[in-house]
């Protein structure tokens, strides 16, 4: 095996034109990383001002720094999503907890992370900058990780019943049934949803780099912190250019991640008749041509193969044991007994939570809070249905069609990803001019960045349509509305959940920076929750903190368990490819 390792990365022929235009990229990347590294593990004492300037040449290496934490923060949300996902859906009673364990999380706003954050990665690594940027990093994550478990689950849970059954008969384990079956069929919606957490990442990159919690305030160099001190200055120079950075940024990352990725993710569409012809992408091409690609694609398959070897003998030298079968009766006491401490462990904590906030907060303004959450909850609602409406036939439409769906897919993650901070200066100048309600007309503000996820999963959906099945319905003569009811609807459904599920949750976290909006001296607040844990973390008033995080997880969890969670069955149930 060795001597096949050194044929595999010893090269049998020179450098091709290919190799010449993949070379200087990988230097160039492998050059970045090394810098950025190096920026942030910089000395720094906790509370020391960092310097930002609005220089427009110091926004290359801002953009930099940006970049860094937002790859980082995707590395941690695609081990999390394997590892998270396939948990929840191959156990059901492991699933019971952690899905609505995953809807508490996402229904916690960023600023909730940070103020429990920021304290403990400054005290882990103390003397160094390390400390703020890992606390920048996990709040991106926290952006990114909720959208792309809740997709790889729900993929899971549709995976056709017979490509199970043909593992079984061609013998794969349970690794490789994970990495040939379900990783591959949960593809293609995966890579969009990952499309769509990194334009969640960026939607909140101001309140992840400019941090304001517990009289902390630190601005890490990036084009966050730019943006927030382009605000406050009223800098509107300032603000082009940093969409312009951004618009940079976004258009490179589509060809060089996103473009390939699509059109290799191709290959995992089930279907069986040939479709239209794949997305093109001239990276993937490189790196299928070039031989430095070819050396790499076949050192990674031989490592895989040895690695699978290495552990099928260890498995085979294990002493065979027998492994006692739990009766029903006994599953029934075992399930019974991590119910009752579940329970346990909530109740607890709740009377924790009760004392902790009750000790500084009445019961009038806890109430007041409730209703602060019923507010925003209508909000969402009206906005989720809003951005229904109007983005699910155009998803479809966009989907059926493979080459206007690759020419969207930049402008729709750029539009994503665009931070509703860039439209803070419009919006409060508007109101004020035009004497505008801001309870009406900030509103708004919260769907503008994930309106995105309804769009991009029901794309999603439609693109993934098997191509025997569009031609059935072509052969039948469906048109119109029965095609819609008949064909289309039921099949971009399962996608549409999910992206209604995380368009709901991101309007919810979004809403703590659309219900106050400022620019310069100008603020303007609207009544909700998200106002509220906005004020009481730039406060610092824990208690508060507290108890506005809990009243919003509760709302979200009643919304997920009444609404989301029926919807999320009845896809699996009557939409399901099978």
């Amino acid at each position: 095996m060795q001597r096949h390792l050194l044929r595999a990365v010893l090269p049998r022929e020179g450098p091709n034109r290919w190799d010449l235009v993949l070379l200087p990229m990988v230097i160039a990347s492998l050059f970045m990383v090394v810098l950025g590294a190096q920026r942030m593990a910089a000395p720094y004492a906790a509370g020391a001002p960092l310097s930002v300037s609005l220089d427009p040449a110091a926004l290359p290496g801002y953009t930099l720094q940006t970049v860094l934490r937002m790859a980082l923060a995707m590395a941690a949300s695609v081990v999390f999503t394997f590892a998270y996902g396939s948990l929840a859906a191959k156990s059901e009673r492991a699933g019971r907890i952690l899905i609505p364990l995953l809807d508490i999380l996402q229904s916690v706003p960023i600023l909730g992370f940070l103020s429990i954050t920021v304290v403990g990665f400054l005290k882990l690594f103390p003397g160094s900058l390390l400390g703020p940027e890992l606390a920048a990093v996990f709040a991106i994550f926290t952006s990114q990780a909720w959208n792309m478990a809740f997709s790889f689950y729900a993929s899971l849970r549709v995976v056709p019943r017979d490509l199970y059954q043909a593992s079984v008969v061609f013998g794969l384990s349970p690794w490789q049934r994970f990495w040939k079956l379900e990783v591959p069929f949960a593809t293609p919606n995966l890579v969009w949803n990952a499309m769509m957490s990194v334009a969640g990442g960026w939607f909140f990159v101001v309140a992840s780099e400019a941090i304001s919690v517990e009289g902390y305030s630190i601005n890490l160099p990036g084009i966050g912190s730019y943006i927030a001190l382009a605000i406050a200055q009223k800098n509107a120079a300032a603000m082009a250019y940093a969409v312009a950075a951004m618009l940079l940024v976004i258009l490179s990352t589509d060809q060089l991640l996103f473009r390939p990725l699509v059109a290799w993710a191709e290959r995992f569409k089930v279907e069986l008749s040939p479709g239209p012809p794949p997305p093109r992408s001239w990276l993937l091409t490189a790196l299928r041509r070039a031989r430095i690609g070819r050396l790499a694609a076949e050192l990674g398959a031989r490592l895989w193969e040895l690695s699978s070897r290495l552990l099928a003998g260890r498995r085979s030298r294990l002493p065979g044991r027998r492994r006692r079968r739990l009766s029903a009766r006994s599953l029934h006491v075992l399930d019974r007994w991590r119910t009752l401490i579940l329970v346990a462990v909530a109740g607890m904590s709740i009377v924790a939570l009760a004392r902790f906030v009750h000790g500084e907060v009445s019961y009038s303004e806890i109430g007041q809070v409730a209703v602060y959450g019923l507010i925003t909850a209508l909000r969402v609602a009206v906005l989720t249905l809003l951005a229904t409406l109007v983005w699910l036939p155009v998803g479809v439409w966009i989907g059926l069609r493979p080459r206007l769906a690759q020419r969207a897919q930049p402008v729709v993650v750029f539009l994503a990803a665009f931070p509703a901070n860039l439209v803070f200066p419009v919006a409060v100048s508007a109101i004020i001019a035009w004497r505008l309600n801001p309870e009406v007309w900030l509103s708004p503000l919260m769907i503008l960045g994930t309106q995105w996820y309804i769009l991009f999963n029901v794309i999603a959906g439609a693109a993934a349509l098997p191509g025997d099945l569009k031609e059935a319905a072509a052969s039948l003569g469906l048109r119109h509305r029965v095609l819609w009811q008949r064909v289309l609807l039921p099949a971009v459904f399962p996608a549409y959940v999910t992206g209604g599920l995380t368009a709901s949750g991101g309007a919810w976290n979004a809403s703590v920076v659309a219900e106050v909006a400022s620019w310069g001296a100008d603020t303007l607040s609207a009544t909700g929750i998200g106002a509220y844990i906005a004020a009481n973390t730039a406060a610092g008033d824990h208690p508060r903190i507290a108890l506005g995080v809990a009243v919003m997880s509760l709302y979200v969890i009643a919304l997920n368990r009444t609404v989301w969670e029926k919807l999320y069955v009845l896809a699996r149930q009557r939409f399901a490819l099978e």
